[in-house]
């Protein structure tokens, strides 16, 4: 008796599927590859803050009258290097009264007491695209503003420029590498994974072409279990993530500023059709494989 039970637990596990084990897989390396996906997001949003907050001085001369200072404005506003959205506010001026009262209020010290006057200049705070952050585009950029009538000098803080650009170039380098690296590992996790999942199906594979049904008719079935799998895992691995995002932001308020709704939705799209995609062709594989293989070698 003993035996022939161990004969019928084997007969009815043989050919079953884990399809828990193989659902928690492809979730898992969807979530970790979304997990970097935010940090690439989150990254480049940061990048864009701070760039936006990189400002030219521009100051004006003395004793310029109020139209005067309208048609520099003007001028400034259809520069090429203004940033393409929001032109608008992308020049600020900038009164020496409020200068100094920021100076006053940083120091402690009311140098306009024992200078008799407010030696600060107006200026305009100019916004430059990012596109012209390099040293050899910004030094162009001042050249053409000083050639402004009106314009007494302009400064810009070149040593922290290029240092953003140079941590960017470098972030952005690592970044490349490990995204290339954990792609390559979700995709062999992924690939495996199915492939020691059908190993199980291996015999009831060659039943199928025992009895004379089609290679497709065999491969149909479970691509499209593996469609499904793969759906449900990226749909998963977007609510995990989604989850994530909401408890940081409660956590870090902060975080709020570098949200941007748009790419974490293409995020989400990305890791669905990821897993869609990855889950159909590792399936492919592997069936095509046991397909192949003749009788001694499925044992």
């Amino acid at each position: 008796m003993g035996s022939i039970s161990k004969k019928n637990i084997r007969k009815k596990n043989l050919g079953t599927y884990p399809y828990a084990s193989v659902l928690f897989s492809i979730t898992l390396a969807l979530f970790v590859m979304g997990i970097f996906g935010l940090i690439l997001i989150y990254s480049q949003e940061l990048e864009k803050a701070v760039r936006n907050n990189v400002k030219i001085q521009v100051y004006l001369k003395n004793h310029l009258t109020e139209e005067d200072k309208k048609e520099l404005q003007k001028k400034l506003s259809s520069s090429y290097f203004l940033p393409k959205l929001n032109r608008e506010t992308a020049i600020q001026f900038f009164p020496k009264e409020e200068a100094a009262k920021q100076f006053i209020k940083e120091t402690g010290e009311d140098f306009q007491k024992f200078l008799g006057e407010n030696p600060l200049r107006d200026a305009f705070l100019v916004k430059v695209d990012p596109i012209f952050h390099g040293k050899e585009s910004l030094k162009k950029v001042k050249a053409s503003l000083e050639k402004l009538n009106g314009v007494f000098q302009v400064y810009y803080v070149e040593s922290l420029i290029e240092s953003i650009n140079d941590n960017v170039a470098k972030i952005g380098v690592i970044l490349l590498g490990i995204t290339a690296i954990l792609l390559l590992a979700v995709v062999l996790l992924i690939s495996n994974t199915l492939r020691l999942a059908l190993f199980s199906q291996r015999f009831l594979i060659r039943s199928m072409q025992l009895v004379g049904a089609t290679k497709w008719f065999i491969q149909r079935p479970f691509l499209v279990r593996a469609t499904i799998h793969g759906f449900v895992s990226g749909l998963i691995a977007s609510g995990l993530l989604a989850a994530l995002i909401y408890f940081s932001i409660q956590r870090i308020s902060d975080l709020s500023i570098l949200q941007n709704q748009i790419s974490v939705l293409l995020l989400f799209f990305i890791l669905i059709v990821m897993g869609i995609l990855l889950a159909f062709f590792s399936t492919f594989r592997a069936v095509r494989k046991y397909l192949k293989l003749s009788l001694d070698e499925l044992y």
